[in-house]
């Protein structure tokens, strides 16, 4: 049987529960042409941690957060993913997503790592961790050793994000993936945030939304399991992330594109 491309998708925040389901239900009715071929999971995070500024939107938090996700999974039978940032969030966010995900800057906290992983253990889901800018893919099998003493490797994602070359600017070096799946775990492509620019509009994180979908095709090409992509109907009015994310009414498009290049490979 052949391998299904895992697709992580959905708004970089949860703005509302009116716009979490415009978008789920759009992702669910567009994308279901694909469905024996994706993995797909709904994502949203309930609170923004590393926002630039102390001014900008983080979210509805922890409770509302976890309730629209719920929604979604079982109105709409979606698998979610949602980002966890403190121990004692894990076994709260364990209960109702399906998978968790650790974010970049967080990567190498040992008690974060841990409490996720017994959590997934306990709800039997699974660990998504992203590769922070400032590591080498090399110096994940460190991470993957940490999250496996709980884990099977099956259960562990690695996330590749992009990593720092100057100021502003973050590089994908395309042999991560092969790197990353040599620990034993599937390797995703970060296909929005790998194009930030980090403080690069002063107080908001600037990007370069065009680079998107070159950069996606380029991961699926060097072997990557999977790609997470954030989107929004209108992505210029986005309360996060709005220079990376993409139109929603284009992720289908570019989801037949990349699931050609991965049949081929």
């Amino acid at each position: 049987m052949k391998k299904k491309l895992d697709l992580f998708i959905g708004p970089c925040v949860l703005e509302s529960e009116e716009l979490a389901w415009e978008i789920a239900v759009y992702l669910k009715e567009h994308l279901a042409q694909f469905s024996e071929k994706i993995n797909l999971h709904f994502k949203g995070s309930f609170d923004k941690a590393n926002r630039t500024s102390i001014d900008s939107y983080r979210g509805p938090g922890i409770v509302e957060g976890l309730r629209i996700l719920k929604k979604i999974k079982s109105e709409l039978q979606l698998a979610t993913i949602t980002d966890f940032h403190l121990p004692e969030q894990a076994d709260q966010v364990a209960a109702v997503v399906d998978v968790l995900q650790i974010p970049a800057f967080l990567c190498r906290q040992t008690d974060l790592i841990i409490a996720g992983a017994q959590a997934c253990k306990k709800y039997q889901k699974k660990l998504k961790i992203k590769k922070g800018q400032f590591l080498s893919p090399n110096d994940c099998g460190n991470i993957v050793e940490k999250a496996a003493h709980f884990l099977p490797k099956s259960a562990i994602y690695l996330t590749e994000r992009g990593t720092c070359f100057g100021y502003n600017n973050l590089v994908v070096d395309m042999a991560s993936f092969q790197i990353m799946q040599s620990f034993g775990v599937k390797a995703i492509h970060d296909a929005t945030h790998c194009v930030q620019k980090p403080g690069g509009d002063g107080k908001v994180t600037g990007g370069k939304r065009e680079q998107v979908e070159v950069l996606a095709k380029a991961a699926i090409a060097a072997g990557a399991d999977g790609v997470f992509i954030e989107c929004h109907p209108t992505p210029e009015l986005a309360l996060s992330d709005k220079t990376t994310c993409l139109a929603l009414d284009e992720i289908p498009k570019l989801v037949e594109k990349l699931l050609k290049i991965y049949e081929v490979v």
